[in-house]
């Protein structure tokens, strides 16, 4: 049977599409390459250029190929973006998604893993924050991720689609062997845009607000690196063919840095003291997310490999690197 990765020419799916191909899997990838890129799939998987919003095609995809799994990380996933464009949000990762797991469900889709994200949590009560901790989304995208794991857990209690949500905490670093990575042009992810400032493809970064209420005035985030990432899907999938009961897990290592640590982490290991500008809050972004990360790993067995936010530095410049010699 194959498996039918969505977002798959993206920065996580195709990290996702690599391990599967090296694993043995049969993998179909649907991505309508808005942010993905076709060089980014490795050939052995089959690429399907379309949106999962489109449901005749992939009703047609998913009978064409027999899949029999789906792991679903097509979305729109800027904080800032959401806020501006709620109602682009709410159609590409709400919608789309609805469509999506009618699809699966009508096309007899035996499980079905969902990139979710810790935005759901908004501004947590407690630090490190846990699964059961109540749901209170700071931005539409946030509200948009949550809204559609709803919709897979009631579709899978009325229709029987198993199912593995995991709230992503923030997604750093590239493939080891630099066979893909963080690519897309403009990106606002803190480590991609600090690794580009230090090879001097952006003349300064900003870190937006010193005025939180942690330690250095800069928010704190919880930073996976990539690949122990698409480990966890590897091992969730895996959950479910083992005929494992449907589960909310968080995807973290259970420890924050602030923006100025990660700032300081990349200066270090480039070796270049590159321009940084402080500047206002941006909206929607919460003061503090760490990940509690005792249940994913006590579920799925799930065991991190490169838990080290200098390895996710080093790795994410290596790439950066190698996408430079290409310009």
């Amino acid at each position: 049977m194959t498996i039918l990765v969505t977002g798959g020419a993206g920065y996580i799916g195709s990290h996702m599409v690599h391990a599967l191909v090296d694993a043995g899997e049969r993998v179909v990838v649907l991505d309508n390459l808005a942010t993905g890129f076709d060089w980014a799939v490795p050939k052995q998987a089959t690429l399907v250029r379309g949106d999962t919003g489109d449901q005749a095609a992939v009703a047609k995809l998913i009978a064409e190929h027999g899949v029999d799994s789906i792991i679903h990380f097509a979305a729109s996933i800027v904080v800032p973006d959401s806020v501006a464009d709620p109602l682009g949000y709410y159609r590409n990762n709400t919608a789309n998604s609805r469509s999506l797991i009618e699809c699966a469900v009508k096309g007899g889709v035996k499980r079905f893993i969902f990139s979710s994200t810790a935005a759901v949590y908004g501004n947590p009560d407690q630090v490190p924050v846990g699964e059961a901790d109540p749901t209170r989304p700071m931005s539409p995208y946030g509200s948009s991720k949550l809204m559609t794991e709803i919709m897979l857990r009631d579709a899978g209690h009325a229709h029987g689609l198993s199912h593995v949500i995991l709230r992503y905490f923030n997604v750093a670093g590239a493939d080891p062997a630099l066979r893909t990575g963080q690519s897309t042009k403009g990106a606002t992810h803190l480590i991609k845009v600090a690794v580009e400032t230090a090879l001097g493809l952006r003349p300064k970064m900003q870190v937006y607000g010193t005025d939180y209420p942690t330690q250095d005035g800069t928010c704190i985030r919880d930073y996976i690196h990539v690949c122990d990432l698409v480990r966890a899907h590897s091992d969730a999938l895996d959950y479910l063919r083992d005929d494992g009961a449907s589960a909310t897990l968080n995807c973290g290592y259970g420890r924050g840095f602030s923006v100025l640590d990660v700032i300081d982490t990349v200066k270090r290991v480039s070796g270049v003291d590159f321009r940084v500008e402080t500047t206002a809050r941006r909206p929607g972004d919460p003061a503090q997310i760490v990940a509690r990360s005792d249940r994913i790993r006590a579920v799925l067995g799930w065991r991190p490999q490169l838990d080290d936010l200098t390895t996710i530095a080093r790795h994410a410049l290596d790439w950066e690197r190698k996408l430079a010699s290409k310009r």
